[in-house]
């Protein structure tokens, strides 16, 4: 007997929710079972597009919603009841699953016919990603507010898809993400307890769903899905009594490492993808319930429909041209495989030891966040070093001129009316409203988010009101505050050093020039949450011998320029890589020298497409550096370099 193929998805939303509609509309006619909605920035951190925040950074990373017309439009002639929808939000979940179900009812869709999943974990957002809002208390309770109302009223919904994929991404050890992953699903269950009856529990416990990452070493990759599914199946057991073992089943979507996607000959990306699906859906006990492909091209920027056409094909192909679903698990009994799994399993119990001995994930939330980095560092150390081989980027790097990156149709560029366009239907949504009615619908929010009731039956009145996405998210800041998680950049130099002799002797007599420490000042400016390289060159700084400033992410120019007044810099780096550079350099570059602060140089990073590096430049950006500079020693003989050329200008 054959099984069913998992649901096919692209993670996929740009521009407008015109745009995007049409995107997922052709993806489906093309064979895709399910969709994957990727929102911008502004939308997953809870502002308008016509926030002063946002500017730059509407639809590009992912699709704009601030209202129940933008949702609306999304999914245009898209039947939701028919549908199984994955959300990718996090701090404004409960509104985005409003505006959804909103939408839904205004279809005519049987609401609780609904399937899908909003990802609301929050704690992961704090270690890698970067899109919360609220502290971790009152982001834990609207996390089981939305799976207390969908028990209820949305049965078929998957409430959380806890998400190690982002602490992959950041660096994650198999045996951390395991351990993380499965530690934040535990704070939310413990929380959940308290919401749902007891007779209903173990139902809850079964729509918890998680959303891994698989790299490139596909065979630890398997077995660490096989360790998910065994420790899942004991904590479900052990620690909640849920007896039906169809309530214990490790359900998971994934998508395939991105990090791993090169810059340097992109067309490797195409086995590398096809190679890590390979670790969820070989082996049947531990197969993926849905799965969505990166495009080869992701590491140069926004893939073009074809792109992720190609991806698509690929599951397709693995799913019905092979054989690999008539057959029963393959890997059962296999004495490497069980002595790996066996392995991760006795790492993750470890380190889900440590962690319920600070008190649980929230508790553990900077000492994680600090695991992180240092994983990260050793990740990127290997590639450094040669220890760890990558095709075309340590080894073998030379190679043909790729016929796929030739011309100027290689990637998909954003289209500069888009913000124009979402902004004037922003202005005429507002203006067209009831405004007494959305005031009444965000005072009634007010209330509920005060007195500790379910924030979804209020959320949903808004979304039904007219109200948009920044002025719900107000009400959450101005209830709750506004929380920022931990760097994971320590100021104490790590004991990895013993290859930066040449650099800490230069740094050391740059400052000796200076009078005073070598003095770089490291900013994330925007909303882009994606910190992982802006962590690592900080701590590669530190361990230079640098005087190192890193706020974390989230930063305006004005909050930049500030702190290098205020820190007094020598150089400043500026990460990004929401594919907002070009308008948020500007804007700093501007602002700095108005403050009189032109001397200082400035170097940036980011996913960087060489006409806008050269824009950057002429702009008065020294440096530019994109994914394909992986040495991150040479990127510090450059900074030591630019500091000592603008001391010896300045005498």
């Amino acid at each position: 007997m054959t099984d069913r193929p998992w649901l096919f998805r692209t993670y996929a939303g740009h521009s407008t929710a015109k745009a995007s509609n049409a995107l997922y509309r052709g993806n489906l006619a093309k064979g895709q079972t399910g969709l994957s909605v990727a929102f911008d920035l502004p939308t997953q951190t809870g502002y308008d597009s016509d926030h002063e925040l946002a500017r730059g950074e509407v639809g590009k990373v992912g699709v704009p919603v601030c209202h129940l017309g933008d949702m609306r439009m999304l999914f245009a002639d898209i039947p939701l009841d028919q549908m199984n929808t994955s959300m990718t939000i996090n701090a404004t979940a409960p509104w985005i699953l409003s505006l959804y179900i909103a939408a839904a009812q205004e279809q005519g869709a049987d609401i609780y016919a609904l399937q899908g999943t909003v990802q609301n974990d929050i704690i992961k957002e704090y270690l890698s990603r970067g899109t919360y809002i609220c502290p971790p208390a009152p982001s834990l309770r609207m996390i089981t507010d939305i799976a207390a109302y969908t028990r209820e009223f949305l049965p078929k919904w998957n409430p959380m898809n806890i998400c190690s994929y982002h602490l992959q991404e950041a660096g994650a050890t198999p045996e951390e993400e395991l351990a993380f992953a499965l530690a934040t699903a535990t704070a939310v269950l413990d929380d959940l307890k308290t919401k749902v009856p007891a007779e209903h529990f173990p139902q809850m416990v079964g729509r918890i769903s998680f959303f891994v990452n698989a790299g490139i070493r596909f065979v630890t990759e398997l077995c660490k899905m096989r360790a998910f599914v065994a420790l899942w199946d004991e904590i479900c057991r052990d620690r909640y009594g849920v007896e039906d073992a169809k309530y214990r089943r490790f359900r998971y979507g994934v998508q395939v490492n991105s990090l791993g996607l090169t810059e340097q000959q992109p067309e490797n990306n195409v086995y590398r993808i096809l190679i890590e699906m390979l670790a969820v859906t070989l082996s049947k006990n531990a197969r993926a319930r849905a799965v969505q492909l990166p495009a080869w091209n992701e590491a140069l920027g926004l893939p073009r429909p074809w792109d992720q056409q190609w991806s698509l094909r690929m599951q397709q192909i693995l799913a019905y041209e092979t054989d690999l679903l008539e057959f029963d698990d393959l890997f059962d009994g296999n004495p490497a495989i069980d002595r790996k799994v066996q392995s991760l399993i006795d790492g993750a119990r470890a380190e889900l030891a440590a962690i319920d001995g600070m008190g649980g994930a929230v508790e553990a939330i900077a000492y994680m966040k600090g695991r992180l980095v240092e994983s990260n560092a050793a990740r990127i150390r290997g590639i450094e070093t040669g220890t760890t081989t990558v095709v075309g980027v340590n080894a073998w790097e030379t190679g043909e001129p790729s016929p796929l990156t030739a011309g100027d149709d290689t990637i998909m560029m954003s289209d500069p009316a888009a913000e124009v366009d979402q902004l004037e239907r922003l202005a005429k949504w507002k203006a067209d409203r009831d405004p007494v009615a959305a005031e009444a619908a965000l005072q009634a929010l007010r209330q509920a988010a005060q007195d500790g009731e379910n924030i979804m039956p209020p959320s949903i009145a808004a979304a039904l009101a007219g109200v948009t996405t920044g002025e719900w998210a107000d009400v959450v800041r101005a209830t709750f505050g506004q929380y920022r998680a931990p760097t994971g950049v320590s100021h104490a130099p790590s004991n990895q050093t013993e290859d930066l002799d040449d650099i800490r002797a230069r740094v050391d007599a740059v400052s000796a020039k200076l009078g005073r420490r070598l003095k770089f000042l490291v900013g994330k400016p925007g909303l882009d949450g994606h910190s992982n390289g802006a962590e690592q060159i900080a701590t590669r700084a530190r361990d230079c011998g640098m005087d190192i400033a890193y706020e974390g992410i989230r930063l305006t120019p004005d909050e930049l320029v500030q702190a290098a007044q205020d820190d007094d810099a020598h150089v400043i780096g500026l990460s990004i890589l929401s594919g907002s550079h070009l308008p948020l350099i500007e804007s700093f570059m501007l602002k700095l020298r108005a403050a009189g602060l032109g001397h200082i140089p400035v170097v940036a990073g980011g996913i960087i497409p060489e006409d806008d590096a050269i824009r950057l430049q002429e702009l008065g950006v020294a440096r530019v550096y994109t994914p394909k500079d992986f040495k991150l020693n040479r990127i510090m003989e450059d900074i030591v370099t630019l500091v000592d050329q603008q001391e010896v200008t300045a005498q």
